[in-house]
């Protein structure tokens, strides 16, 4: 009872949040619901899911109550068997997807060759990834990894960096070494990375390499040009996985084109091959970000929808001036005579 309910509460109150027209009495051991029989049943599955999760020793966290009730509004899957999926477990943290999207896109790296990872900031993107590359290789399904990711800067210019190469490369790859540190432990780490077991890289350096028994992480792919990601996904060999992870509304490139944008067209109908997009229902940082996403979305898509508008008005424009140039000016096209 302590677990479902969490520190001061904390569950019990996310609960009540999710079906305010349900009153929710505890007593001892037992949750005693009251309210109309439509609330309570809702309510009722609710805490069954919540009760079931915490015997499979789920630490449940207030986002967990929110995510199994959206869930089970939307009449898919149980969250327990959604939720309750453990991929990694280190230093007293379990890893598992949160959201529906998200497990559905940890169960395409499981089945597919190259799975391409698209959607906002927050939705676990690179995170997940990195955890089924960690998992692969304490399985010794693949003998190494190696993460990688574009060079550029989030519209900024750095200018020259000092020291070796290693550390003028080290600011782009520091997302990946955070993620890293946090899966396994920090003293390992440093030793996989001497071995070659783990490899961090910027994607330059893949060129003229045949990748074979790797888990191989492309992040940040948005800012990968369209020969970029070619090269790149032209280095699978043997016994290797690819996840490419990105997000196509956050583009940083100064001209060209997406790779990423680019290869959903391109490669959208080969097997073994599978894009899963991720939607803001599947932010899993703060609330805030979900609809911060949702708000730029809705802007983009009017001002998409305006320019669209400005761009037929002024194409009609042009066809009317046009004929009826042609109409009023019809003695612009004859001869003129002179005065006798």
């Amino acid at each position: 009872m302590v677990q479902l309910l969490g520190p001061q509460d904390r569950l019990l109150r996310m609960l009540e949040k999710q079906h305010p027209r349900v009153q929710v009495m505890v007593r001892g051991n037992e949750i005693v619901l009251g309210g109309s029989r439509d609330d309570v049943t809702a309510a009722r599955r609710l805490v069954d899911e919540l009760i079931e999760m915490t015997r499979s020793g789920h630490q449940l966290a207030p986002s967990d109550v929110e995510q199994s009730a959206r869930l089970l509004r939307s009449d898919g899957p149980r969250p327990s068997e959604v939720l309750g999926e453990a991929i990694l477990s280190t230093r007293g943290r379990v890893i598992r997807p949160k959201t529906l999207g998200q497990k559905e896109y940890v169960d395409a790296i499981e089945e597919n060759t190259i799975v391409f990872g698209i959607g906002p900031a927050g939705t676990g993107k690179t995170y997940l990834a990195m955890a089924k590359a960690v998992q692969a290789l304490q399985r010794k399904e693949v003998q190494r990894i190696i993460l990688t990711r574009p060079a550029v800067e989030a519209g900024e210019r750095l200018g020259f960096l000092p020291g070796s190469l290693n550390d003028k490369i080290d600011p782009y790859l520091r997302p990946l070494y955070d993620a890293l540190n946090e899966m396994m432990d920090p003293e390992v780490v440093p030793r996989l990375m001497a071995t070659g077991t783990i490899e961090v890289a910027p994607l330059a350096y893949m060129r003229g390499r045949t990748l074979n028994d790797s888990f191989v992480v492309l992040d940040e792919a948005q800012n990968t040009t369209p020969e970029q990601m070619k090269m790149f996904l032209t280095r699978l060999g043997f016994g290797t996985k690819m996840v490419v992870t990105g997000d196509i509304t956050q583009i940083d490139l100064p001209t060209g084109s997406s790779g990423l944008r680019l290869v959903t067209r391109v490669l959208s109908d080969i097997d073994d091959i599978h894009f899963s997009r991720l939607t803001s229902d599947d932010v899993v940082r703060h609330s805030l970000v979900g609809r911060i996403v949702d708000a730029y979305s809705e802007y983009d898509e009017k001002r998409v929808a305006e320019r669209h508008e400005r761009e037929q008005a002024h194409q009609f424009a042009n066809r009317v001036d046009r004929r009826g140039g042609a109409r009023q000016n019809p003695r612009d096209r004859m001869p003129k005579r002179g005065l006798s």
